[in-house]
């Protein structure tokens, strides 16, 4: 693949941009700046240098972001910042999307990709993949609830009743909620169903892939294969 096509594969501007950027001197190979960008690599696996910032090749980009509250799920957001201003600008350009949504006020574990069968395989009710959530309540949950959410609640505008793939008390007013569906407020409304109302929801995982630990508010890390397996084995 010529260097110039491969920037613009991966977000780095239009062909009159990417060449301008390579005949500037601006991006390296294997520790040699290359000038020409009708030169050829083989994208695969292949790393790279621009501005001093090292990237590799990706067909289709991946990432986890632990998303913080008072952030919108939107590319246009209407009353707080868009979680797209916490991605570099090479990635929102390449058109990665959010697989799903979460409500501002919700935090824990989003994901990009420019992937759609993907993203169809994570948000597709026929799939199933579960989402898990640490669900904070306004009242003490007893076991009424817990029952409840287990067994089924009716929301309003539902004809069928919803219930939970999982649900467990953390501590009294806290709990641990699992769900396959993404519906519009989904836990909250749940949550409101079986007789409590909703503080704090943080996700904590997707299928079998964990928020990492190590990820702070706001930060992002690319998937590898091993993380993508654990959400396409599932579901």
């Amino acid at each position: 693949m010529e260097l110039e096509r491969m920037l613009r594969s991966q977000g780095f501007g239009s062909r009159a941009e990417c060449r301008a950027l390579v005949c500037a001197g601006r991006v390296s190979i294997n520790g040699r700046v290359c000038t020409d960008a009708s030169l050829a690599f083989e994208p695969e696996g292949l790393r790279f240098v621009v501005d001093g910032v090292e990237w590799c090749y990706c067909r289709f980009a991946y990432l986890a972001l632990h998303k913080p509250a008072g952030y919108e799920c939107s590319r246009h957001p209407g009353h707080h910042p868009s979680v797209y201003s916490l991605l570099p600008w090479q990635l929102v350009a390449r058109g990665v999307q959010a697989v799903g949504r979460l409500d501002q006020d919700t935090t824990g574990l989003l994901l990009f990709t420019d992937d759609g069968p993907f993203i169809h395989h994570c948000t597709s009710p026929r799939k199933q993949v579960p989402k898990v959530y640490e669900v904070t309540t306004r009242e003490s949950v007893d076991d009424a609830q817990v029952d409840a959410l287990l067994n089924g609640v009716v929301l309003h505008g539902e004809a069928q009743s919803l219930s939970a793939v999982a649900c467990s008390r953390l501590d009294d007013r806290r709990l641990r909620l699992t769900v396959t569906l993404g519906k519009y407020h989904l836990v909250k409304r749940m949550v409101a169903a079986a007789g409590n109302s909703v503080e704090g929801l943080h996700r904590v995982a997707i299928g079998g892939l964990l928020l990492p630990a190590s990820l702070s508010p706001g930060q992002w890390v690319w998937l590898g294969s091993g993380e993508l397996r654990c959400l396409t084995d599932r579901g």
